[in-house]
């Protein structure tokens, strides 16, 4: 197969979460460990870091490996979903893994993946893994797909486990309590190593620590040691970052400009810290020429990420209830005369505490992304009036932006966004 037969396989052939939901996850490490064992268990022959968390893992990911390139270390980086480009989600050193590497791979493990019938996910995960061990990778940031405990990224043993965060999503798998969700993003803790937890929740703090003291892991609380004091916005985000009051990056610039960022920032020094503690050498020049060029060493995109002016566009991939209040926070701080809303979801998830959350003198332009897991533009329509937001639906994403492009006025404000799916067609 060429690399467009490859992708088609990938896509069409194999249980895809992003495609049908729910019916392509596999609840067991099977299928992953069957597939790493037939590849040597490349997992075994690199450090890595493991990121799990309901929101911000990716920003956190991201930030982590720009810092670690800027120091030196050949940084493999593992995330997901991809906006653009299957091979956003393996990288190394900002640089996607070669078309020739996708076929290859999969061209050799057709007939194990044939016979043992894994996910698109699971197959992703090996290739990474493959290629980081094949390419002597020193460090690999590995994003925690959904869940933790049995996620197909959680067979390795890394340096250093870090939890972003629990808010609500996917509850219809990870559960529908604080403390159920926390439960299965705990299982990403390993014996012994060190677990960076980034917000601390009543609700879930009890589980981490009996999770961390039952595997004698040690473990901290980034909010509780790290403070982020915002300076300016602009093109950077200047902040001073304090550690028990003392200020140890002072006007420190991140192009992630985001306001969730600050929380990330608090969870990604707590990390680099501690790695510095445990022998990693990070100077502090690496960290501030990397935070001020995240997007240029690793690609990300889709975080409020500005694709217009005059009218202002912004686009950015927070979805859940979480994601949303955060949005809402940075539309807040952001001058508008009008709102436009571009929004598209998907029909897996309850969205109705979402729709509550938007403002309702916003003109709304439904969509939907092209998957199977859309929810129709008629359809989110007619659910949003329920939450009494006005606007009409639109045939496809593109037409939906070119609509509220046409009505929106120079001082006016354009957001895309409610699913990872409609930032990705609009980029």
């Amino acid at each position: 197969m060429n690399y467009a037969q490859t992708i088609d396989f990938l896509y069409s052939k194999l249980p895809m979460f992003t495609r049908v939901g729910a019916a392509a996850i596999k609840k067991d490490l099977h299928n992953t460990l069957v597939m790493c064992a037939a590849l040597d268990n490349p997992h075994e022959k690199f450090k890595s870091i493991h990121i799990g968390g309901t929101n911000g893992k990716g920003s956190t990911s991201h930030m982590l490996a720009a810092v670690l390139q800027q120091a030196g270390y050949k940084t493999g980086l593992y995330t997901s979903p991809h906006l653009k480009d299957f091979r956003e989600r393996i990288k190394i050193n900002g640089k996607m893994i070669p078309k020739t590497r996708v076929t290859s791979f999969v061209s050799s493990q057709k007939k194990l993946i044939e016979q043992i019938e894994p996910s698109f996910f699971e197959v992703t995960v090996a290739m990474a893994f493959d290629y980081f061990a094949q390419e002597k990778v020193d460090f690999a940031i590995i994003e925690v797909g959904l869940g933790g405990r049995l996620d197909s990224t959680n067979i390795i043993t890394p340096e250093l486990s870090v939890i972003t965060n629990i808010s609500f999503d996917h509850v219809q798998l990870l559960g529908d309590t604080y403390a159920a969700i926390a439960f299965e993003k705990a299982g990403i803790i390993k014996s012994g190593i060190p677990v960076v937890i980034g917000e601390r929740h009543p609700e879930t703090a009890p589980v981490f620590n009996n999770k961390a003291k039952a595997e004698k892991s040690p473990i901290s609380f980034a909010q509780d040691l790290i403070t982020v004091k915002e300076i300016s916005r602009g093109r950077f985000l200047t902040v001073d970052v304090l550690r028990s009051n003392k200020c140890v990056f002072p006007a420190l610039r991140l192009d992630l400009t985001g306001s969730y960022q600050l929380k990330n920032l608090c969870t990604v020094i707590n990390a680099l810290l501690l790695l510095q503690d445990r022998g990693v050498n990070i100077p502090e020049t690496a960290i501030y020429s990397a935070l001020r060029q995240v997007k240029k060493l690793t690609g990300l995109q889709g975080r409020w990420q500005v694709l217009g002016k005059n009218p202002f566009i912004i686009a950015d991939t927070g979805h859940n209830e979480a994601g949303i209040n955060e949005v809402l926070h940075n539309i807040s701080l952001t001058k508008h005369d009008q709102l436009h809303f571009v929004i598209g979801m998907v029909k897996d998830k309850d969205i109705s505490a979402v729709l509550k959350l938007l403002p309702k003198k916003a003109t709304y332009y439904f969509c939907a992304p092209q998957l199977e897991r859309a929810l129709t533009s008629t359809q989110l329509r007619q659910q949003a009036k329920s939450s009494q937001l006005n606007g009409m639906a639109y045939e496809s994403v593109p037409v939906a932006l070119a609509a509220a492009k046409a009505n929106a006025k120079p001082e006016d404000l354009i957001f895309v966004g409610g699913s990872t799916f409609v930032v990705a067609e609009i980029l």
